[in-house]
Parts: structure tokens; sequence; C-alpha cells
């Protein structure tokens, strides 16, 4: 079996989708992987897969621009011919099933990983374009099988008529590699609170500064450190001089994107993330797994990760009072921060593993494989 891979960026097949990607291979499957050219491009290869660029820009509307990405990719799978075209990220979801239909190609799947700032931002400038979205997934993925990663968005999607109900799955998450990220013992000296994100404003970016900013005004000894880059393609990214003026205040470190976060984990005494919408997010995972306490907000996506009080603790969104309050709690009840850590190694190791997460969506694509042979 052929299955493509296709993603927005490089970096999101390195770090998200790789375990899947030796899977395949492990059982003989060719593999092939497609993106924008980036810095992950080398790695991907030097895993020895396929890879293909795709010229697509996450954030381009120029209509020539955007035909010539789909003649591009409509060339790519007519070549290719795939068995399974897995498709991620929004515009991937939309082109790579489209590219499907006309080519009459049944094996698309497609990972909602998450509504993005188009739905979960309310602003005139965007309504627009959340309509088109809505009639594009109507029109296209009733034609797929549509994986999500949380129940929030499988019901927006199954309530908004965008999916067939026979025809979904809800598979929580990409997968973490528990061999990698693992426990180690709580560091001395002064607490480490990180946020480890896309520096953008609906990662709660502005909240955890605030949060920082009080507590520090409040004695609390603790550092306080954003780990990610900002994104200057996503409209909702915080400016680069925003971060250095914060970093010149005091009040945070900005550590900037950093590729080993397992050693940033086993630095910290508690990982926060209070972001405002999710699919489901790694990071959470990936802190989980090295045993370290977490707070985030209590919406979509991160509520699938904590469970309140038991391996973690989750706050209202856009909440600076509340944050503060639960990230003073766990800087000053570390045995409280320590048996959570705990818990929530156990939880991940059983229920997010990769090894988990890949078996669950390799029988996707059997099920896939068996239905477009009989037809619908």
């Amino acid at each position: 079996m052929k299955v493509i891979l296709f993603a927005n960026t490089d970096w999101y097949l390195y770090n998200y989708r790789l375990s899947l990607a030796q899977a395949l291979r492990a059982r003989g499957d060719a593999v092939v992987l497609l993106s924008p050219s980036g810095r992950y491009v080398d790695r991907l290869r030097a895993q020895g897969f396929r890879w293909l660029e795709v010229p697509l820009e996450r954030r381009g509307y120029n209509p020539f621009k955007e035909v010539r990405t789909l003649l591009h990719l409509a060339g790519v799978y007519r070549r290719e011919q795939p068995d399974i075209a897995h498709h991620f990220t929004v515009k991937c979801v939309l082109y790579g099933s489209l590219v499907c239909s006309v080519l009459g190609l049944p094996g698309a799947v497609n990972s909602i990983t998450g509504l993005g700032y188009v739905f979960t931002e309310g602003k005139g400038s965007r309504r627009w374009l959340r309509g088109v979205v809505k009639f594009l997934y109507r029109l296209i993925l009733k034609q797929t099988w549509t994986i999500f990663q949380n129940p929030d968005d499988r019901d927006f999607f199954v309530g908004n008529h965008l999916v067939r109900p026979e025809r979904i799955a809800l598979i929580r998450g990409s997968g973490v590699d528990v061999q990698r990220f693992v426990p180690r013992a709580r560091p001395d000296g002064v607490p480490l609170v990180v946020l480890p994100t896309r520096l953008l404003w609906d990662k709660g970016v502005g909240e955890f500064v605030e949060a920082a900013r009080q507590l520090r005004a409040r004695g609390r000894q603790a550092r306080f450190v954003l780990v990610g880059d900002s994104d200057d393609q996503n409209p909702a990214a915080v400016p680069v001089r925003q971060l250095q003026a914060w970093v010149q205040e005091g009040v945070v470190e900005w550590w900037g994107w950093r590729d080993d976060m397992e050693e940033i984990y086993a630095q910290a005494s508690v990982v926060c993330l209070p972001s405002y919408r999710e699919g489901l997010p790694k990071t959470l995972l990936e802190a989980a797994a090295c045993a370290r306490p977490v707070v985030a907000t209590d919406i979509p996506g991160c509520r699938e990760v904590v469970r309140h009080g038991e391996n973690g603790l989750l706050i209202p969104a856009r909440n600076v009072p509340v944050l503060v309050e639960a990230l003073d709690y766990l800087l000053s009840n570390p045995a409280v921060g320590a048996s959570m850590g705990a818990r929530g190694r156990e939880i991940v190791a059983r229920e997010f593993s990769a090894e988990v997460i890949v078996s669950q969506t390799l029988a996707v694509y059997q099920t896939c494989s068996q239905q477009k042979k009989v037809g619908p």
C-alpha cells in the first residue's frame, strides 16, 4: 500500500507524524511525505523517507497562487496514485480531499487538528472566511474519512452537518514517544514555570505573562519561561518586539524554539498552557509523560489531557486571577505537584503513547481500504 502524508509544514510531519510514517514503513508500506520546504526536510530525508515539496502558503489568499498549488498537488497525486492520502490542517484537508475527489482516488483521510483561528475568533474580518471554510468542509468531508482529536470538535462538525457520522473516528492526538519523554528528578533551586507553544495570543501568552507579573509582585520566587517562536504566518502571532519588551521588563524569559523539549521539561517545576482552544496539545502530553504537573484551560483539547486535581489543574480561559492562584498553589505545594506528575505519566503511557495512537490510525486506514473496495 502507498500512503501520502500531507501537512502544511515539514516541522509538523517531523514532530507529529514521524512515528506514524515509521510504523507504515515497518509494515512494508510505501510512504510519501508532502509539505512546503523548511528546515526539517533534511531530517525527514535522513530518516530515509521520500519527501516532495508542495508550494503551499498557509495564509495565502491569492487565487492564482492557490490554483497553482492545486494543480501542482493534482500532478503529484496523479503520479503517485496513493491508496491512502492522509491530510493534516485546514488547507491540506481541503485541497487534498478536493484533488482526491477530482482524480477519483477514494482513500482520503482527514485529521481535524483543532478548529483554528478562523473558528476561534469572532471578529468580522474572519466571518466570511469561516462561512467559506464551512461550505467547503460540507462539500468535501462527506466523501472522506475524518479523524477528530477531541469530542468537542467532532460534535461541532456532526452538529453542523459537515461530515457523515458513519465515517468519523476519534483519535486523541498524534502520540507521545514515552521512551524519549521520561520522568526525571525534580530540579533544585528556584522553580521554573514553562509555557511551551507557538507564541500566539490565542495560546494564552498574554495571560501567562500577566500572571507572572502578578506573582512576582507578590514576592513569589520563580522563573517564568516562554519556549517557542512567534509565527509570522499566523494573524494571532505575538510580535517579536513585544516578546523582547517583556524580557527587557524582566517578567519572563524567552528561550526561543527548542528541539530538546525533554530537557526543558526536566528543568520545569510546572508546565502551563492557558490556551483558548486546541486540537489535542502535544506539549501537555509530553510534560505529563515527564511527570510534570500541568496547568491548562478547561477547553476542548486540554480537558482531554488534564484531569482536574489528578494530573494537573484546569482553569477558565482568559482568566488571569484564577491562573495566578493555580500556579501559586503548585509552586507552594511541590509534593502535590510531584503526585500529579506521577499520575500524569501513568495516564499518558496507557492512553496517549505513540504506539496506541498509531495503532488506532492504522485501523482507520484499514477500514477505509476495505470500504473503498465495495463502495459507499
